[in-house]
């Protein structure tokens, strides 16, 4: 295509939402993908038993509130219909579902009898056909690369293996031996639902998990959102969330504790045929494996930018990548937090902003 836009904004979940509300304000011209369906980021895909009161990460996009608070309801559906309201409220055209396959740097023309030349573009090789931009806000995500750990013997294993991304809820483990591996909210949570249903359940992590007392306040928030800053400033992967931040003891948490459900077993060292074993010799048998252990940043389509440094991770300033300020990331690093997707877009949006054009902004912007 022969147009250029100023910033293509890639993923539409709630730190594309924001970035596409503030570039609406900066008045700049923009295009939007998506490659899901429909509205609603990967709160889409959420179990349905997973109800708005027990979902951890929700919070209001910049400039409309929630508003939607019956706690019964399913996550999946209140963000979905939330999201699409925001899309038409504040007129997102977002292009979906389109994918797309890879983001490359297009050199540009130099300056001629000692005249600026002209500035490269990035291109976007997708579904819907190629496009060009001056700015590259990528706010993709993890949903898409759910992280599957090998141990020895897994090919193996007679039963069912599943990641939570594939979760649908507790009915379809009645009756099984369940072995549930993870240390973060998403094992918990589903753990928790599963021992109702399940005729045994055990529970594995790598590290003993850390139980946080109280609420999860500002000062916590900054204390884990500056760690991870760290890392992505050093160039290296930023690490699990659950490791900044731990685990909250609500009421529910409490009890699981205490009736052993959540009682936490070191990491086995292989999986059997009908089971999992430890070095110890000790054994469990299962007919399901459940692997809750997170998703890894869905960055493939950023490959040929070369963004990826020695330490295996992105070096970060905010949310701009270190190699290319033309590039950032949201939901990569400290950005990963939802309570600061829409901190985090309007700041990658004024930065884009003083970088196409550097007349200042309005206040508020």
């Amino acid at each position: 295509m022969d147009v250029t836009y100023d910033v293509a904004v890639i993923g539409a979940g709630q730190a594309g939402l924001s970035a596409g509300h503030f570039l609406r304000r900066a008045g700049l011209d923009f295009v939007m993908f998506d490659h899901a369906p429909r509205a609603g980021g990967a709160w889409q895909y959420r179990w349905p038993t997973l109800t708005l009161g027990a979902a951890h990460g929700i919070h209001d996009l910049p400039g409309m509130p929630l508003g939607e608070r019956d706690a019964s309801r399913p996550a999946s559906e209140v963000v979905s219909e939330y999201f699409a309201r925001y899309e038409r409220e504040f007129a997102l055209d977002v292009h979906r579902p389109v994918d797309v396959r890879s983001v490359r740097d297009e050199p540009g023309e130099p300056g001629r009898h000692g005249e600026p030349g002209e500035p490269g573009r990035l291109v976007l090789e997708t579904s819907e056909g190629t496009f060009r931009t001056r700015a590259l806000i990528n706010a993709t995500g993890t949903w898409d690369r759910p992280f599957w750990p090998y141990y020895p013997g897994q090919e193996t294993f007679r039963g069912r293996q599943l990641h939570t991304a594939g979760y649908r809820g507790p009915d379809e483990f009645a009756g099984k031996r369940v072995v549930v591996v993870g240390g973060g909210a998403s094992a918990t949570q589903a753990l928790m639902e599963i021992a109702e249903m399940a005729a045994e359940t055990t529970w594995v992590t790598r590290r003993p998990p850390v139980w946080v007392e109280g609420p999860f306040d500002q000062e916590r928030g900054r204390e884990a959102v500056a760690r991870v800053e760290e890392r992505v400033r050093r160039g290296l992967p930023p690490g699990s969330v659950v490791g900044a931040t731990g685990l909250v003891l609500s009421p529910e948490v409490r009890a699981a504790r205490e009736s052993g459900v959540l009682h936490r077993l070191p990491m086995f060292a292989r999986v059997t045929p009908d089971g999992v074993a430890w070095a110890d010799g000790t054994s469990a048998e299962a007919d399901v494996i459940l692997w809750a252990t997170g998703f890894r940043a869905a960055l493939d389509h950023l490959a040929p930018l070369r963004l990826r440094g020695s330490g295996g991770g992105i070096r970060m300033d905010g949310t701009r990548t270190a190699a290319d300020p033309r590039i950032h990331l949201l939901g990569y690093g400290p950005s990963a937090s939802t309570i600061g997707a829409g901190r985090a877009a309007r700041a990658a949006v004024r930065e884009i902003k003083g970088l196409l054009d550097p007349l200042p902004l309005a206040a508020g912007t």
